[in-house]
Order: structure tokens, then sequence, then C-alpha cells
């Protein structure tokens, strides 16, 4: 797999990165955009969610109709994605059909129509979502422990909103949204596949270099401060299953600390993976599913981390075993963090747990798919050569860098636990 990439930035602020890889005749084209729920205030959560639903309501160039039958028609695929720190568009395509994507997305970065009552059906589109996400256990207890975890920063809320914002926003909220944050200096392109790289730079500075710069949209800057001790809640709740969810505070992705973390959550409980859309591998030779599956305390045990711009949170999610308490897991996750604190790590189990963690990112970053996926989401909270440097610096971790993260970051004062109470009724 070659790695090497061009990279160029247009006259209006536009970075754009481009990747040819001529193993199979197609292209894939992502355009990311630096807005997330992390630019979002009170009032206005869900903001980038829903803006994101609306650029798939068309353009006077291409109505709603006919886009997704275009795409469908040329044998490609499409997709949007919003999150913390950004929201994404791709267009996946037989390499001689690409064109219609980057048409798409060049259009839409300007003439999206925002219509009134498209707005209104699509309100009533998130609220739904919202409410279906309401009636799953783990999203009501995970909104609790974040909420609980993050008190300060945008990172607060989830990305979907609340729902008093959802009810209240208007057209004109969404449309200067779009008009704040849509812009090519706030944007990055990052295309890969079966291409010449002077034709399709060619072609993407003739759709996307006319489109003007905006101004430099401000940032929120309200950095969480330190938790002064552990917190705990409950949340109750119809069904028969009990969860619980541990949260650490988790440094941001660019940070040196991250990747002995990305280590110590492959030895604890498998390899998170950072790509959005990834499968996932086996944890059953992690510390966690030892002692706490296989000892049947819980039924399911993971581990999730993220990679954002700012730190955020590091979760251990645990599905109680119906004839045990939660303090019983909550007691052996504990006993599993000291030992890693107490006793450094050998160094077999620490190359297992790396073995473990650059699988999952191979297998996340092999078609070509994905690696236009990486080129751009890299570029979200730190630059390519994050991604490029990742392997080598999983594996330049050692036992006491993994003991020196434990010890400094897995400390029951810094978390929170929350507990799903189950009352057996039904959702």
């Amino acid at each position: 797999m070659t790695e090497e990439i061009i990279q160029i930035t247009l006259s209006n602020g536009m970075k754009v990165l481009l990747k040819e890889i001529h193993t199979a005749p197609l292209v894939s084209s992502w355009v990311w955009y630096r807005v997330g729920s992390r630019d979002e205030v009170n009032g206005r959560t869900g903001i980038s969610h829903w803006v994101e639903h609306m650029q798939f309501k068309g353009t006077p160039e291409f109505p709603a109709s006919v886009l997704d039958k275009a795409i469908s028609r040329e044998g490609g695929m499409w997709n949007a994605m919003t999150y913390l720190d950004w929201t994404t568009y791709f267009e996946t395509m037989p390499a001689d059909k690409i064109d219609l994507g980057l048409r798409l997305e060049a259009d839409r970065m300007v003439n999206s129509a925002f219509d009134e009552q498209e707005v209104g059906s699509e309100r009533m589109v998130v609220i739904s979502e919202r409410e279906g996400n309401e009636n799953e256990p783990q999203f009501q207890l995970g909104e609790a422990v974040q909420g609980a975890a993050v008190r300060v920063h945008a990172y607060h809320h989830e990305v979907i909103g609340d729902m008093a914002d959802l009810h209240s926003m208007t057209r004109d909220d969404l449309y200067e949204h779009y008009r704040t944050y849509y812009i090519p200096n706030n944007s990055i392109m990052a295309v890969a596949g079966d291409f010449d790289t002077d034709q399709m730079l060619e072609r993407i500075k003739e759709l996307f270099e006319p489109i003007p710069a905006g101004a430099e949209p401000a940032r929120l800057a309200r950095p969480e401060p330190e938790q002064k001790g552990e917190l705990r809640l409950s949340v109750e709740g119809p069904g028969e299953t009990t969860y619980v969810q541990a949260c650490y505070r988790f440094p941001n992705a660019s940070h040196a600390d991250f990747f002995p973390l990305a280590v110590l959550d492959s030895l604890l409980a498998g390899p998170s993976n950072l790509n959005m859309f990834g499968g996932g591998i086996s944890n059953k030779t992690s510390r966690l599913y030892r002692a706490l599956v296989e000892k049947e305390l819980a039924v399911s045990v993971s581990g999730g981390a993220q990679a954002t711009i700012d730190p955020f949170l590091y979760s251990i999610n645990m599905t109680i075993h119906p004839q045990r308490k939660p303090e019983d897991a909550l007691s052996a996750l504990d006993n599993e963090i000291k030992r890693i604190q107490d006793e450094q790590v050998n160094e077999d189990e620490i190359l297992r747990a790396i073995k473990q963690a650059r699988a999952i990112f191979a297998y996340g970053s092999e078609n070509i798919t994905n690696q236009a996926f990486w080129m751009g989401y890299a570029e979200m909270f730190a630059d390519y050569n994050w991604f490029l440097s990742y392997l080598d610096n999983l594996a330049a971790v050692t036992p006491a860098d993994v003991q020196r993260v434990a010890q400094q970051y897995l400390l029951p004062k810094s978390r929170v636990v929350g507990t799903y109470v189950p009352n057996g009724g039904e959702a």
C-alpha cells in the first residue's frame, strides 16, 4: 500500500489531499467540515447533525428526488456523518463516474436550499431519531455519564442534541450554521482511488476554487476543569438488564500519551476501532474479558476511546450478568486496573496488545474508501502524518509507559461511574 499523497491548498483556503490507488477501478471522495457538537451552544445543540440531514434535501441543480437515484444508477454509494469535531460527506463510485460526486459536493457547499417545509419534516425525523435513542438503556446511561463527566466543555451534550433544542431551532438558525461553517477555508477534500492526480486536481480546482472563502468561524474556548472526586449516578428505566459505564478523562489525539493509552485499552478491554465504520476483532484475550465475562460477572465488556481535538473520555462498558450485582463487576474492574498500576505488565503481553491494536487499525485502513476516510479524518484532530506514524508510535510503547498512564489516568477520583437500573417494565 503506497503512502504517497499530494497535498495542496486552493486559493480559497480549501485543503486537498489526493492519493492514487490503482488496485480497483474505484474512487472515494470525501469532504470534511470542521464543525460538530464541539461548536454548539445551549439552544442550538444538535444543529450540526440536523444541517447534515438538510444537505440531502437537494439544490436547484440536484433536487432531492434525483440525488439518491443518480448515485445508485452509476453504481456508487454515499453517506455522511456528524461527530464531536467534524461533519463529513463521501461518495465512493466507479472511477469514471466520480465527477458526479465532485459536482454534487461543490454544489451543496453553496446552494443547499433549506426549504421551510423540508426543515419542518426533517425536524420530525431528527426528533424521532432522538426518541428512538431514548428507548435504548445504553444511550440513556451514556448521555447521563457524559453530561456528568463533561460539565463545561461543549462535549457535554450528545451529537444529536437536546430535545428542547430540536423543538425550538428555526430554519434561519440552521441556515446561519450552514453559511458559517460550510465554507472552503473550513473544509478538507480527500480523494483516493484510480485517477490521475493532475487531472483530478484540475477538476477539483475548476469546481471548488470559484467558491469564495468565508470569515474564519469563531471557536468556543471552554476547557474542562479538573474533576474533584469520583462521581456516581444511576439511571432507572425499563428492561431486565443492568449496565455499568465507567468513564475516565482521556487526552486529545495529538497528545503523546494517546498511544500508550491505546495499548492499555487493547490490554484491558480489546482495542478500540478509531475508524467510525470499521469492524472489530475479538477481545477474548483481554484482561477484563477474562476477569469479568469468563468469571460470569458480566455478559460482555468493551472499552471505547475516540480521537478528538480536545481531551474527552475513555469509557469501559459492562453488561452485568443477571445473577450478579454491578458492585461485583466494578470491584473486578478496579482490581484489574490496580494490577497494572502496581505490577509492570510483561513484555509478551504488551506485544500482544500492540499486535491487536495494530491489526484493528490495519483492518480499518485497507480498502479505498477507508484510505480516503483516514486522509481527511486525521486532519480533523492532527494531520495525515498522525496516521502514517500511528503504527510506529504504537510499536514504541513500553511496559513502563503502560504502567505510567494507568497510574496517571485510570484513577477513581477522576472518573464517573453510571449504572442503568432496570425496573422490569417495557419500553
